[in-house]
């Protein structure tokens, strides 16, 4: 009996929906949300979308330059995709990931100039409070 519900107890462990960083491109690369300077020079970072409608994680800061972002759709079931809210920071962005499939990831890339907030969203999932905040530091 104790050996059945320790278990039943293991296979729980973990799950919660969300994925951790194994679900990024490279287990072996840096956490979810942190920012790295790649060899030319690119900040680079990766976002995780799920099933439970959040961005993991839903804020990440960056330095003036150019940004490489990654999103990871880690959902079992769900299509998201990823855009920075139109007209909502200090300067647009116009690059975008239209369309992210169960278990695929895309990168775009990007120059920020103007230190601020610059929000992003699941433009599918608005209404479900789908959104994070990039920051340019100053």
């Amino acid at each position: 009996m104790l050996a059945l519900a320790v278990a039943l107890l293991a296979g729980c462990g973990g799950g919660g929906g969300t994925a951790g960083p194994d679900a990024a491109p490279s287990s072996s690369g840096p956490a979810l949300g942190t920012v790295t300077t790649a060899p030319d020079g690119v900040q680079e970072v990766t976002l995780q979308t799920q099933d439970d409608y959040v961005f993991t994680p839903d804020a990440f800061t960056v330095a003036p330059g150019p940004v490489r972002l990654t999103v990871v759709n880690a959902a079992e079931q769900l299509t998201h995709n990823f855009r920075f809210t139109p007209d909502a920071g200090p300067e647009p962005i116009d690059p975008e990931i239209p369309l992210l499939t169960v278990g695929e990831s895309r990168t775009i890339e990007f120059t920020v100039t103007t230190p601020g907030e610059y929000g992003f969203e699941c433009s599918f999932h608005t209404q479900l409070q789908q959104y994070g905040t990039m920051t340019v530091s100053g």
